[in-house]
């Protein structure tokens, strides 16, 4: 192939035998060429390869140690704060209903009045019988102060005087009896109007006015939901709970207090919740069947945008990493059995040399990954222009901007929601 440098008249066909002259201009202009040659030969450097050609410029990132807070992101289910079935404490038949379904209510609100009719003659019933229970224990009190008196001079027995003392202290006991059983009609006839036990939202109501209701019966009546604050319940697998353990205890990661630890929520459509949660319960026994325990968040809902028994994901924070490296997700490959490699730029004999090298990856974190162990502080790692060259080939690397560590992944919320069902369903 002809030198790009030289000009096409030193390559081209011999021409016939001229003149003394001629050949002489024809030897000045070859030695020119070969001149030229030279210095074509001289003007490649450091940067073209072995064939002359000039070496490809690539996007390289410089590792630089950081600290980063690390996190798992874990499947879970919201649950009501609080949850509470109404039910009547005495029979009759519901004459009002007096709220409206889906309202929140306040704890102490009436929601049903039972007809009172029945609880009230109880009642004077009951206030009868004390009257009654009270007259007979002054009778019997007057009787045995009298007795008292007559044993005195021996005018009656002491068999009689023990039997009208006897018979106070049985009309004492009947009077209290007397007030227990007006007490407990005053409950009852308070029980005739059925009150919200909680503060919290109210479910549709299970019966109308007119329908005969019985103490203590199995259906409710309806249901009130606390949703301010609502629990957020999410599974972790036991693997990686000992290896979090085993990174504790190696001094790899810092241990979060769990008082201080902010817990991220992602709803079902990808979207981040605007109220962080505070861990409040840690599974002390593993799920035979999943390999999983159980944790339990606290989280704000003021605006009530959290329901009872929707799917979100939970960011969980697992420790600090002091001293971490992270390489950009773009510039890891995987061979068919998974191992993971990058391109690091080696200095060989001054030249820069583009070198594919296995390295140990921890785990995501944002758009990069964890590197566990296989690199160093300051090395370069490509991660733009790999179509460019080889493996073992001279480029020239040109630093890039990295992206930070904590940068928010882009979620598909179909995807993310489908495999949120799929993960709660499949730990039942």
């Amino acid at each position: 192939m002809m030198p790009a440098c030289l000009p096409s008249a030193l390559f081209s066909a011999p021409a016939p035998v001229a003149s003394p002259r001629r050949q002489t201009v024809r030897r000045l202009l070859l030695l020119g060429g070969m001149a030229v040659l030279t210095a074509c030969g001289q003007g490649t450097g450091n940067n073209t390869t072995q064939e002359g050609q000039e070496a490809p410029a690539v996007g390289v990132v410089v590792l630089q140690p950081q600290s980063q807070a690390l996190e798992s992101t874990l499947p879970g289910r919201t649950r009501a704060f609080q949850t509470a079935e109404v039910r009547p404490q005495v029979s009759g038949i519901i004459q009002k209903q007096l709220f409206a379904e889906g309202a929140v209510v306040r704890q102490g609100q009436a929601l049903y009045q039972i007809d009172p009719a029945l609880l009230q003659a109880s009642l004077s019933s009951a206030q009868a019988a004390l009257a009654k229970a009270e007259a007979t224990l002054q009778r019997l009190q007057l009787q045995a102060r009298r007795s008292a008196d007559l044993l005195q001079i021996a005018a009656i027995s002491a068999q009689q005087d023990e039997d009208n003392q006897a018979a106070a202290s049985v009309a004492r006991a009947e009077l209290q009896a007397a007030r227990a059983s007006v007490e407990t009609a005053r409950i009852n006839l308070r029980y005739a109007r059925i009150e919200a036990p909680i503060a919290g939202r109210i479910s549709l109501s299970n019966v109308t006015p007119g329908a005969l209701v019985t103490a203590n019966q199995t259906g409710a009546l309806t249901e009130i939901v606390q949703t301010d604050p609502m629990y957020v319940d999410f599974t972790q697998s036991t693997a990686e709970l000992l290896q979090l353990q085993r990174d504790w205890q190696e001094g790899r990661y810092e241990k979060m207090d769990a008082d201080s630890m902010a817990i991220g929520i992602r709803l079902e459509d990808g979207s981040a919740y605007a109220h962080p949660g505070k861990l409040q319960f840690s599974g002390l026994i593993a799920n035979p069947g999943m390999g999983t325990v159980t944790l339990r968040a606290l989280v704000p809902n003021p605006q009530g945008q959290l329901l009872p028994g929707m799917f979100v994901q939970a960011s969980l924070p697992t420790g600090v990493a002091a001293n971490a490296l992270f390489v950009p997700q773009q510039a890891v490959t995987r061979d068919t059995a998974g191992r993971a490699s990058v391109v690091v730029i080696e200095d060989r004999d001054g030249q820069k040399i583009a070198a594919r090298r296995s390295v140990q990856l921890a785990q995501a974190v944002g758009a990069n990954w964890l590197v566990d162990s296989g690199l160093e502080v300051g090395e370069q790692v490509v991660v733009d222009g790999f179509q460019r060259f080889k493996p073992g080939e001279v480029v020239v690397p040109t630093p890039v901007a990295p992206k930070p560590a904590g940068a928010a992944r882009a979620v598909d919320p179909q995807a993310a929601a489908a495999a949120l069902r799929s993960a709660l369903d499949n730990g039942k």
